[in-house]
């Protein structure tokens, strides 16, 4: 149990930490800038809408059954909403967010509503790991892909308001941090079943809504439609191949189930 904790921590330190990187090459090296948010934005999009479809919820599924739907749902309707009526948590736009408000009045809120999507980042890590190790690292690595051009686009809206360097790297490594804090909420609280798999059905229902809302629609501005697609298909492909490679135990499980019934079956007769 002590290594899993380890390997669960270093995951979620991967998936926000790490992820700022993002925003240190906005703020130091800006030619790199415009390259990864072109092909990060398409490539993105098809990584967490895979993982959402074909990774997150067949497990809630396995453990909730048609209630899992219902969750995503509610899921992706409260990110929807949670978007709108507080803040823009995620708008792409090549690096720029549009917001309404001025942006001295409205950074703060920025902060905020990131750190809450990353301790629910960390959330899904961890519940992710403890259904299938292999599916928690697939998790990570999309969380990363989609932080990483968001963090280029707060560190850009916090320089605009007027913020200093080594304020927005502080402010962003803080937020950063509370995904490690969702994932150790969930190693102590050690959910049941059911509760993972509500998790994993919220997770699923975010990326979904990320994946669907944020980076799709901008997979091709600055790009041709031909490498925009081609990004896509490349996190949708590199996802599946990866995805398969998970040891399905579910599968396992439900294969000696059915041995079982067909046996018992065998007695009666």
């Amino acid at each position: 149990m002590v290594s899993e904790i380890y390997i669960i921590m270093l995951l979620a330190f991967i998936g926000s930490v790490v992820a700022l990187v993002g925003g240190v090459v906005f703020l130091y090296i800006k030619p790199w800038t415009e390259f990864l948010v072109k092909y990060s934005t398409p490539f993105a999009a098809g990584v967490l809408l895979t993982v959402s479809i074909a990774g997150l919820l067949p497990e809630a599924y396995h453990l909730l059954g048609e209630t899992a739907f219902l969750v995503v749902l509610f899921s992706f309707l409260a990110a929807y909403l949670f978007e709108s009526l507080i803040c823009d948590l995620h708008h792409h736009n090549d690096g720029r967010h549009n917001y309404k408000k001025d942006l001295s009045s409205s950074s703060w809120m920025v902060v905020i509503g990131d750190t809450i999507h990353n301790f629910i980042d960390g959330v899904a890590i961890a519940a992710a790991y403890l259904i299938n190790p292999g599916l928690g690292i697939i998790t990570t690595a999309s969380t990363f892909l989609h932080e990483v051009p968001h963090e280029i686009g707060d560190f850009g809206i916090l320089l605009k308001a007027g913020w200093k360097k080594k304020k927005v790297l502080l402010v962003n490594f803080i937020s950063a941090l509370f995904t490690l804090v969702g994932a150790f909420l969930v190693i102590i609280i050690n959910p049941s079943a059911t509760v993972i798999g509500i998790l994993l059905a919220i997770a699923a229902g975010m990326f979904l809504y990320i994946g669907a809302s944020d980076f799709l629609p901008h997979a091709g501005d600055s790009l041709s439609t031909k490498k925009a697609v081609t990004s896509l298909l490349l996190g949708v492909i590199i996802m599946l191949f990866t995805l398969n490679l998970i040891p399905h135990s579910h599968q396992d499980e439900h294969s000696h189930d059915q041995d079982h019934h067909h046996l018992e079956n065998n007695d009666k007769h």
